[in-house]
């Protein structure tokens, strides 16, 4: 099973929209047909960032933020990353390369494409939710 580590801005994207990052949480994680990789500091930027006054205009936001934070705290694998990079310009984002370097993730699956530049990082592909739903989803 393929193991994914999923940046905050997709979350945030899922709860707002159904698009790709809607479809990739509720019909692949919730499904169990992918491993969600998080770490102590990957759910402490998940709480703070869906916790943002600036999302209660979306109806629901925070019920389906919570709903969806008790998933992944009873379905999602954590990992403890024991290496510390200074690849990304953005500190924060570098956690993320950290996971995916402890979990052996197949993925890590971003937004953000101006601090993540680079396709890859060791086995790690990096994608766009739409490219990851287009061209890797399990079957």
């Amino acid at each position: 099973m393929q193991k994914i580590v999923i940046d905050t801005n997709v979350m945030v994207s899922a709860l707002i929209q159904r698009s790709y990052p809607y479809r990739i949480f509720y019909d692949l994680f919730i499904d169990e047909k992918i491993i969600l990789c998080v770490s102590d500091e990957l759910m402490a930027e998940y709480y703070e960032v869906l916790s943002r006054e600036k999302f209660a205009k979306f109806p629901n936001f925070f019920a389906r933020a919570e709903a969806l934070l008790v998933d992944i705290e009873s379905k999602s694998v954590k990992y403890f990353p024991t290496i510390k990079l200074d690849l990304i310009s953005d500190a924060d984002d570098n956690m993320i390369l950290e996971l995916a370097d402890e979990c052996s993730a197949n993925f890590v699956i971003t937004g953000n494409t101006t601090d993540f530049t680079f396709p890859s990082y060791k086995q790690t592909k990096i994608v766009t939710p739409r490219e990851y739903w287009e061209n890797y989803q399990p079957d």
